[in-house]
């Protein structure tokens, strides 16, 4: 008789301890805590596991890193051995990383389709679709295999979390607040869901309960992983940095968002994202960059994300260390080297957008508009959420105004106004272009906002 995890998906009968170990790496994966980790040492204690080796591959392939299929092989290949007396679930999931491992991201999708038309409440393979979907900016896929899973699933908090950041980053706010809060009345110690509800409200502008929603959430955030604690605490600090709170916004960087996991990839573009608007707040970072730059200083070959290495290469640029120039021949041999279905990105939006972010850390701010325009309209093929990309415009923005350009800029900072209305950094900006412009009562009404 074979056995079920904890969401009732088959499994080929196993011991009692790998049946333990399973379940607390399902369950840890989705909730993002660290106990996820411990995987590792099950599949060394249960060699002939199919699951536990395979899921052990999946934890090496997320780290995001050139290295990371060699170290995800060894746990690979004994779930491939131990695959062939597997239950055909576990044999599917083990193909589906298997795809991966090779980069052959369509393969994956496509077992990941065939998995959850047949197991509905595999929800671990759902938030690896979800993952490779949303790193190729593919935001209807991810809401169209949720919603498909939704009828099996109604009771599962992680769902509901996962549904909503889908409808959020479709442009469905009002859809992803109602499944984030559903998510949340299920269980408050949903991180994923209270990520896509700051989100929402980021999107419409609600700064203030922003703050107060995650404030009032944060006694939860225990034993997360780096990742989700430091992007939550990143998206508070967005939330301090519109309310002009510029010294918590710093905390934020100093004693969370850059305190922990300084080797890891999500950390590290987190901590280069935060570092940039800091900056175009108007506020001195000292020496940050080149502290943060020792550790980017190991990616000046690292294009295994585009949306990883842009932001890998504007620490290094805007740090001056020679592995940005590295880094950047890294992506124009990408635009031409990469596999066929991330090809295009790589020449067609990463390529430009890498060379525009150079050029705006060298001053060349005509430069850094050719390139970032030129890559903004397909923006979304580099993966990230709409709230990290916004970083790419509020550069373009910044090298209008460094540029001189400002009736371009007037209309980008007045167009940002409409969700963000009392944002400090942007009503500074406006006061000061429209003074440039000589239009003082504009100026002034952006001052009053100020007040």
């Amino acid at each position: 008789m074979s056995a079920a995890d904890y969401l009732g998906n088959p499994l080929a009968p196993t011991s009692v301890t790998a049946l333990a170990a399973i379940d607390d790496f399902i369950d840890g994966f989705l909730a993002y805590e660290t106990r996820a980790a411990n995987v590792i040492a099950a599949a060394e204690a249960h060699p002939g596991n199919v699951l536990l080796n395979a899921y052990a591959a999946t934890l090496w392939l997320l780290l995001e890193a050139p290295e990371a299929a060699e170290r995800a092989a060894p746990y690979l290949a004994r779930a491939r051995v131990a695959a062939t007396s597997a239950h055909p679930r576990e044999q599917a999931f083990v193909e589906f990383v298997t795809a991966w491992s090779i980069d052959d991201i369509p393969a994956a999708l496509a077992i990941a389709d065939t998995i959850l038309a047949a197991w509905p409440r595999d929800l671990l393979v759902l938030k690896l679709a979800h993952y490779h979907d949303f790193n190729r900016g593919d935001f209807p896929a991810m809401l169209r295999t949720a919603s498909a899973v939704l009828p099996y699933t109604e009771d599962v908090a992680y769902l509901h979390g996962m549904i909503a950041f889908a409808y959020e980053q479709c442009h469905l706010l009002a859809e992803a607040e109602a499944a984030a809060r559903q998510a949340l009345a299920l269980k408050r110690k949903e991180p994923w869901a209270q990520h896509a509800l700051a989100h929402v409200m980021l999107t419409q502008g609600r700064i203030a309960e922003g703050v107060a929603f995650l404030e009032g959430v944060r006694d939860t955030w225990t034993g997360l992983n780096s990742f989700m604690d430091t992007h939550l605490w990143w998206h508070l600090a967005l939330f301090y940095l519109s309310q002009g709170r510029f010294e918590a916004a710093l905390d934020a960087y100093d004693d969370h968002c850059w305190a922990q996991e300084k080797g890891y990839s999500q950390d590290q573009v987190g901590a280069v994202s935060l570092l940039v608007r800091l900056e175009l707040a108007g506020i001195a970072v000292g020496d940050r960059w080149s502290e943060l730059a020792e550790y980017l200083a190991v990616r000046a070959d690292d294009v295994v994300q585009p949306f990883l290495t842009l932001q890998y290469l504007y620490g290094l640029a805007r740090a001056r260390r020679p592995e940005a120039d590295r880094l950047l021949a890294a992506v124009r041999r990408a635009a031409v080297e990469a596999p066929e279905h991330v090809r295009r990105t790589w020449a067609e939006v990463a390529l430009p957008a890498a060379e525009g972010l150079v050029a705006h850390t060298r001053g060349d701010f005509e430069a850094a508009l050719r390139g970032l325009r030129a890559a903004l309209p397909r923006l979304a093929e580099i993966g990230g959420s709409h709230a990290q990309r916004d970083l790419f415009e509020q550069l373009i923005l910044d090298a209008l105004i460094r540029a001189g350009r400002l009736s371009e800029a007037q209309q980008a900072l007045e167009l940002r106004r409409g969700f963000d209305p009392d944002g400090v950094p942007l009503n500074r900006a406006l006061a000061d272009v429209y003074d440039r412009l000589d239009l003082p009562n504009e100026a002034s009404k952006a001052r009053a906002r100020l007040a």
